[in-house]
């Protein structure tokens, strides 16, 4: 394939403007960042809630072993409620435990949201609607998990 379009929940996102498309998403990188500041302000950057929302957020990840920079991007994504969540090998350096302890928050929390998944691992992407297979940049399958690992 060399050309298409993105749709995200059937809308191109051609037709979508940058500022629109960045207030609903958020990326969980496989190196995630810190800005310089409290636990709130990394949670919160833009004072956009309360403290208790902030502390709910948190709850909602107190479990993960992943680090405290991986649990802030995801309590991050949590309180911004984003409609689009990009992980980006968000657990490439963890335990498959912890992995999958990371993709049921995630599933949970963002149950009814579009969600795109880079991945090495098939476990982290096995409950996905569709999986995207690349080789050297290129798509090469897209199909669901189960006909993609039943093929030679």
């Amino acid at each position: 394939m060399t050309d298409g379009e993105i749709l995200i929940d059937h809308v191109d996102i051609s037709r979508i403007t940058l500022k629109h498309l960045r207030s609903h998403l958020s990326v969980i990188p496989q190196q995630p960042f810190l800005f310089s500041g409290t636990l709130r302000y990394n949670l919160d950057p833009l004072n956009q809630y309360s403290d208790e929302e902030c502390w709910m957020a948190l709850k909602a990840g107190n479990n993960l072993s992943v680090g405290q920079c991986q649990l802030i991007c995801i309590a991050r994504a949590i309180l911004k409620k984003s409609k689009i969540l990009l992980i980006d090998e968000a657990t490439a350096n963890v335990d498959k435990e912890t992995d999958a302890l990371v993709q049921k928050v995630i599933q949970e929390k963002f149950r009814h949201r579009t969600i795109l998944t880079i991945a090495h691992r098939i476990n982290t992407v096995a409950s996905s609607d569709r999986l995207i297979v690349m080789n050297k940049g290129r798509i090469i399958n897209i199909n669901t998990c189960n006909d993609i690992l039943s093929r030679p």
